[in-house]
């Protein structure tokens, strides 16, 4: 499966921004999605994750509250609606997408096979 990353912009404090990473080659309903964020000099880390299965959803601390993440079958793909944005959100971000991520792994990059380009995302204050 390919992943397309999109939506990034330059947004104010308080702005809301959605993401979208888009999958063509495969059906998108059978794989664990999630996105993950990076900035210069720091490891990717893991912002919200949507299983396969039943469509759970499990949320970083840092943005629990504030972004949401959902499937949009009919267009075969994964929106990160993203709300009251701080400037601490400010990084590139990355979606990611495997069939076999258990919940142990969900928040690690390593688990996944498949990585979108990033959209960068900077939030001004």
């Amino acid at each position: 499966v390919q992943l397309q990353a999109s939506g990034g912009g330059l947004v104010q404090a308080d702005d809301s921004l959605r993401l979208s990473c888009a999958a063509s080659g495969r059906t998108f309903s059978g794989y664990t999605v999630a996105w993950f964020r990076q900035t210069p000099g720091k490891e990717r880390e893991f912002v919200a994750g949507i299983f396969r299965s039943y469509g759970r959803t499990y949320y970083a601390d840092s943005v629990r509250g504030r972004f949401t993440i959902s499937r949009v079958s009919a267009e075969n793909t994964v929106n990160l609606q993203m709300n009251s944005l701080r400037p601490e959100d400010t990084a590139a971000y990355y979606c990611a997408a495997s069939q076999n991520i258990i919940f142990s792994s969900l928040r690690q990059p390593s688990a996944y096979h498949y990585w979108g380009q990033g959209t960068l995302v900077t939030v001004s204050s």
